[in-house]
């Protein structure tokens, strides 16, 4: 073989070469997939010790994750609503809603009557019956009142005992007839007593935002709302809330006043878990934008010095069926674009196992 054929030779076996060596970079060598049938045992992608730790993720992110008592409070036949759906079905509702206070019992009025010491009434518990005795008139009843009509009811009265042109003014000193509940991932999740004109940000402000709501990884927030309620018209709605748009004032239409026996629910994110050798093995939330596999592993605190990089698989189930993905993810600098394919589902479980050379 002359030089001249030898260095085309050479050259062809140089492209053959790259040609091999850029498969099984990208090819199958990175990314390997096996998807079980439904009815086959799909729990051989996760060892026994694998699975322990798994349970106590879950256990753990379950208990932060204060949604206890939301079933309690849907029913079968909850309608779901957008904000924009809500307000066009339902107007008379949501004005009902932003009208003025109307007490009821427990809750403590402050009454003044101007240049009438003796009549002055600085905190006036409603009793259980919703009557008031007040002097001079006696009792009265005030709930279901607003605060002007009372102060209309008790001049009206204090007229006719002769009492005439008295300047009367009544203030709700403390709010305890109504009521909303606050759940999911607040602060302080729990009952809260509803003051006059309260929308879904007082809401918030008064339970907490966590610290993940501050940055952003949950993007959605749930009014329960029964409308109507006592009638043959009565309905349970969840009205769905893009909470990240709200707080940050690009939806202020989603900023909806909140009804009695409103709950206002801020669910957990969907998240994706993972065990092994990574410096923090955990639940993560997913959050709208999509998250790549070696992103989920940097969310992670990325690799132990222990980590067997190129044995990390992920175990997905979907409608029965077990996929078990495995990827040499120490090959990522080779591979190209490949691995940034790769992107987390909920509930996904990658597993990093340790090397032990």
């Amino acid at each position: 073989m002359n030089i001249k054929n030898r260095k085309v030779y050479r050259a062809l076996l140089l492209i053959m070469l790259l040609a091999f060596a850029g498969c099984s970079l990208t090819g199958g060598d990175i990314i390997q997939t096996t998807t079980r049938a439904p009815g086959a045992d799909n729990s051989t992608g996760l060892s026994p010790a694998d699975r322990a730790a798994l349970e106590n993720i879950k256990k753990s992110a379950s208990q932060s994750d204060a949604t206890a008592g939301l079933h309690t409070v849907l029913t079968d036949k909850a309608r779901s609503l957008t904000v924009a759906e809500y307000l066009q079905l339902y107007p008379d509702v949501e004005s009902s809603a932003s009208a003025d206070y109307r007490v009821g019992p427990k809750d403590v009025l402050n009454i003044t009557v101007y240049e009438e010491k003796d009549l002055e009434c600085p905190a006036l518990r409603i009793p259980a019956d919703g009557y008031l005795s007040f002097p001079m008139i006696g009792r009265c009843k005030v709930d279901g009142l607003t605060t002007t009509q009372i102060e209309e009811l008790i001049t009206q009265k204090l007229g006719q005992g002769y009492l005439i042109g008295v300047h009367v003014t009544v203030r709700v000193a403390e709010y305890n007839s109504k009521w909303f509940l606050v759940l999911g991932a607040v602060d302080t999740p729990g009952s809260y007593p509803l003051a006059a004109n309260e929308r879904v940000l007082n809401a918030l402000s008064k339970a907490g935002r966590s610290p993940q709501i501050q940055k952003g990884a949950y993007r959605k927030a749930k009014i329960v709302r029964t409308v109507h309620a006592g009638t043959a018209r009565e309905q349970q709605l969840v009205i769905d809330i893009d909470l990240q748009a709200l707080l940050q004032s690009a939806d202020q239409q989603a900023n909806l006043f909140l009804a009695d026996k409103d709950t206002l629910f801020i669910p957990m994110p969907e998240s994706y878990y993972i065990l092994g050798e990574v410096k923090k093995p955990g639940a993560y939330p997913l959050t709208d934008s999509e998250i790549t596999l070696l992103e989920g592993i940097g969310i992670a605190g990325g690799f132990t010095n222990f980590a067997a990089r190129n044995s990390t698989k992920i175990i997905r189930s979907q409608n029965g069926r077990e996929t078990v993905i495995q990827v040499k993810v120490g090959a990522i600098t080779n591979a190209g674009t490949q691995l940034r394919e790769i992107i987390l589902q909920p509930n996904d479980i990658i597993i990093v196992p340790q090397s032990f050379f």
